[in-house]
C-alpha cells in the first residue's frame, strides 16, 4: 500500500462527488493497514475518516475512530510527537462540531503544548490550530481571545500566501467576531478582502468554501443587508450539497435561507427553504 496513491484515489472520489463511496473506500484500506500492521497508513486513514465523519455529521463514528487511533498512538509511544498533536487537533475539531466544547478545548490545549515543544513559532500547523481554537472561543463568547488567536493564525498564513483560501476564511471569521464587538467598519473591511480573494480564485472547488460563504451570509444578515446575505447562504447551500450531501450543515443553512426570505417578504422562497431544512 502507498499512502500517496490512497490520497490520490480519495481525491478523485471527492472531485467526482462520489460521497457514498468514500466510507467503504477508507474502511477497506483501514482493514488492510491493520492486517499488515502498517501503523503509519492506519493512523493517516483514521484522520481522514474523522474528518469525513465530521463533515457528514456522523459524530459517534468519528468519536470511535478518534478514541481508537489515539489509544494506538499512545501504545506506540507517539504521545509526544507532532503526529499525535495533529490527530488530537482533528479529534478536538470533531468534538467541537458536536458541541462538546470542554472536551474539544482540552484536546486543543494538549495539541498546542506538543506543537510548542517541537515546532518553530511560524510553522503552518500552528495556523490551523489557532483557527480552530478561535472558532471554539468565539462560540463561548470569549471574543477577545478568539480574535487574538485568529490574528496569530493570519500572521502565519499571510507569510505563506496572503491570497489563500485559509486567509479568506480567517478574514470572514474575524469579521464575525468584530461584528459581535460592534466594530462595523472593520467588519466591512474584512468581508471585502475575503470576497476579493474568493472572486479571484477557483473557490468553488474547495470544500471549505461553503463554510466561508455561510460566515459571510451571517455577517451580512446581522448588518441587515438581506439580499447579500441570502445570496451567500444560497451559494453555501449548493457547495455543502456538492461536497457533503444534505448533512446537518445543509439543513441549518437552509433554515437560515428560510429566515432571511421571510425577512425579505418572499413567502414562496421562505416556504421552499423551510421544506429543505426538514430533510
Amino acid at each position: 500500500m502507498d499512502i500517496d496513491e490512497i490520497y490520490k484515489e480519495l481525491d478523485t472520489l471527492f472531485k467526482e462527488n462520489k460521497i457514498n463511496e468514500v466510507e467503504p473506500f477508507l474502511l477497506n484500506y483501514l482493514d488492510k493497514a491493520k492486517e499488515t500492521e502498517n501503523y503509519g497508513i492506519y493512523i493517516s486513514i483514521c484522520n481522514e475518516l474523522m474528518g469525513f465523519y465530521r463533515s457528514i455529521s456522523e459524530y459517534r463514528k468519528a468519536f470511535d475512530i478518534s478514541e481508537d487511533v489515539l489509544l494506538l498512538m499512545e501504545e506506540l509511544q507517539l504521545e509526544n510527537s507532532e503526529h499525535f498533536a495533529t490527530t488530537m487537533l482533528n479529534a478536538a475539531t470533531v468534538y467541537r462540531a458536536a458541541g462538546q466544547n470542554d472536551v474539544a478545548y482540552t484536546y486543543y490545549q494538549r495539541a498546542l503544548k506538543i506543537y510548542e515543544s517541537l515546532l518553530e513559532p511560524n510553522d503552518y500547523r500552528f495556523a490551523g490550530l489557532y483557527n480552530n481554537m478561535s472558532i471554539l472561543l468565539e462560540v463561548q463568547d470569549k471574543n477577545e481571545e478568539a480574535a487574538a488567536f485568529l490574528e496569530k493564525a493570519m500572521a502565519i498564513i499571510e507569510g505563506l500566501d496572503k491570497n489563500s483560501m485559509e486567509m479568506a476564511t480567517s478574514l470572514t471569521n474575524l469579521a464575525l467576531i468584530y461584528f459581535k464587538q460592534h466594530k462595523i467598519e472593520e467588519v466591512k473591511e474584512k468581508l471585502e478582502l475575503a470576497l476579493a480573494i474568493f472572486e479571484n480564485r477557483d473557490a468553488n472547488t474547495d470544500a471549505h468554501y461553503s463554510a466561508a460563504l455561510a460566515g459571510i451570509g451571517e455577517a451580512y444578515y446581522h448588518m441587515k443587508e438581506y439580499d447579500k446575505s441570502l445570496a451567500a447562504y444560497e451559494k453555501s447551500l449548493e457547495e455543502i450539497k456538492k461536497h457533503f450531501g444534505m448533512n446537518d450543515s445543509y439543513t441549518l443553512v437552509a433554515s437560515n435561507c428560510a429566515a432571511i426570505a421571510e425577512e425579505m417578504g418572499d413567502k414562496e422562497k421562505a416556504a421552499y427553504y423551510h421544506k429543505l431544512s426538514q430533510k
